[in-house]
């Protein structure tokens, strides 16, 4: 075997070695672990659980929806269109 083939070989052969753990990544669920159902929920751990979610969503039911769309350069634009006449300075 040559360096050339070798050097092929080595880079060829840590491209598989490092996608193969990217790819067990994507697999990963969060809350599956391997003690997930070993434990029951806590009831006051639910009930605080359930008390934040529900102070959530009325937060979120009093904001009030948007109107008017925000626009940053509303005040930069001109208004007045210009002819073609006007932009060349009457140079034909």
């Amino acid at each position: 075997m040559t360096y050339a083939n070798k050097l092929y070989l080595i880079a060829a052969s840590a491209i598989i070695v490092l996608s193969a753990g990217t790819a067990s990544a994507q697999n990963y669920q969060p809350g599956t672990g391997r003690y997930q159902g070993s434990r029951s929920p806590d009831p006051a751990q639910e009930a605080k659980r359930k008390a934040v979610d529900d102070a959530y969503k009325s937060l979120m039911e009093k904001i009030p929806d948007s109107k008017k769309s925000y626009d940053p350069w509303g005040n930069i634009r001109s208004t007045t269109t210009t002819t073609p006449s006007t932009q060349r300075n009457g140079v034909k």
